[in-house]
């Protein structure tokens, strides 16, 4: 950890302490009562009691809490449209102030005086995430979700992350969390968690959050190597050649995990990549290719929707290529790695079959994986193409999905 990070850690450093005196009122009642307390320190011992009653309450609790935020906390549109008259007919420094604040919904207030308790930015992520389950089977509840994420976009802005190395001297607590959290390649044990972290030519780097300095926000896994890889167990293999870090030509980035379920839709991975080239290429001059082995999650659900079966690894390279390139949601990828990374300037390399045979990728993409290249000097290139409706693909995979034997009604 750099000086800084630790700095960082140092001050911000926000655990919670939950409040001591128990409290017989509802959540509602409490709610309503820090949203009038006009002392810091009234306002304090209030959203401790808050936090403190929202852990106790089960499932169909936080549910009816969360529609209770939708329905009494809500934008009164009366004041909206008065303030919005009033401002129209003169705008004055006061009348541009009551519009923004009829505007905004009340419980946008309490999530910002509930964050005021230390170590309370952990407990409202964690919040979100019940919040998110609820919405599934309440529609009505995505006005909260969207005014929570719309706060813990600002409180997690760039300038309060902090990128550190995660080695195999990290604290054990940490490499738990990595185990627990990996998302793409099943991490089976410590042995094979030393393997990612402790040799020469592996890397791991997390984002972390001054407010939540224990939990990782998301992280990445890179192999140092020579030339662009194909297969995931070459990389992961025990008994894999150890390559000398200053012989490394390319970094592969072969798995990204997002690690808090509460922070959904609020996107590190652009910066994290950015971050991590930055400093690998600080470290290692001689790095020239970063690219990544990623899975194709949507692959066999689409192949089997779309009445598609490729008879061999030359088939299933055409149908992935038509449905990296092709296949949309809207005017984006269809699928969602491809969503990522190509909304991140990058190109698709190349598309390998039998590439993954673990369980997950035999069930997400037949085992099929492909590689998005980073090319600094096209990524502003490539997302003009995408905004406008082409993919950024090289011209070998634009010939394989050429080829691709596709069923009429969904070619």
């Amino acid at each position: 950890m750099t000086t800084l990070a630790g700095l960082l850690s140092t001050v911000f450093d926000r655990r919670y302490v939950g409040s001591a005196a128990g409290d017989r009122r509802d959540i509602m009642t409490l709610c309503s009562g820090l949203m009038a307390a006009r002392d810091e320190v009234s306002g304090m011992d209030l959203a401790r009691r808050v936090l403190d009653r929202y852990r106790g309450l089960d499932d169909d609790a936080r549910a009816a809490f969360f529609g209770w935020l939708a329905g009494e906390m809500e934008i009164d549109a009366g004041k909206v449209a008065t303030a919005l008259a009033d401002y129209s007919a003169d705008p004055t420094p006061l009348a541009h102030a009551a519009l923004m604040t009829a505007s905004e919904p009340p419980r946008q207030d309490l999530f910002r005086r509930l964050n005021r308790v230390p170590g309370a930015t952990g407990q409202l992520v964690e919040m979100r995430a019940d919040l998110r389950r609820a919405a599934r089977t309440d529609g009505a509840l995505t006005v909260v979700d969207a005014d929570l994420s719309h706060l813990l976009r600002s409180w997690f802005n760039r300038g309060f992350l902090v990128l550190r190395p995660v080695n195999w001297d990290s604290p054990a607590s940490l490499l738990q969390k990595i185990i627990e959290y990996e998302a793409v390649h099943t991490i089976d044990s410590w042995d094979d968690l030393r393997r990612r972290l402790q040799p020469a030519d592996r890397r791991c780097f997390a984002f972390f959050h001054p407010a939540m300095p224990d939990e990782p926000l998301i992280f990445v896994e890179v192999a140092l190597t020579r030339g662009i890889p194909g297969k995931i167990g070459a990389l992961l293999a025990e008994d894999r050649v150890l390559l000398p870090k200053a012989q490394a030509d390319t970094a592969v980035f072969y798995s990204i995990s997002n690690c808090q379920p509460g922070l959904a839709g609020i996107s590190f991975g652009n910066l994290l990549i950015k971050q991590v080239v930055a400093d690998l290429t600080a470290e290692l001059p001689g790095l020239r290719t970063f690219v990544t082995l990623s899975p194709i999650p949507g692959l066999a659900d689409w192949l089997t929707a779309a009445g598609v079966a490729p008879a061999d690894d030359a088939a299933l390279r055409q149908a992935a290529a038509h449905y990296l390139t092709r296949e949309r949601r809207g005017a984006l990828p269809r699928d969602p790695v491809a969503r990522f990374h190509l909304g991140n300037g990058a190109t698709i390399h190349d598309i390998h079959a039998d590439a993954d045979p673990s369980a997950s990728g035999q069930r997400q993409s037949r085992g099929a994986m492909v590689n998005y290249l980073y090319e600094p000097d096209r990524i502003a290139k490539n997302l003009e193409g995408l905004n406008e409706g082409r993919i950024a693909a090289t011209r070998s995979v634009q010939s394989l999905a050429r080829q691709a034997q596709i069923p009429e009604a969904q070619a």
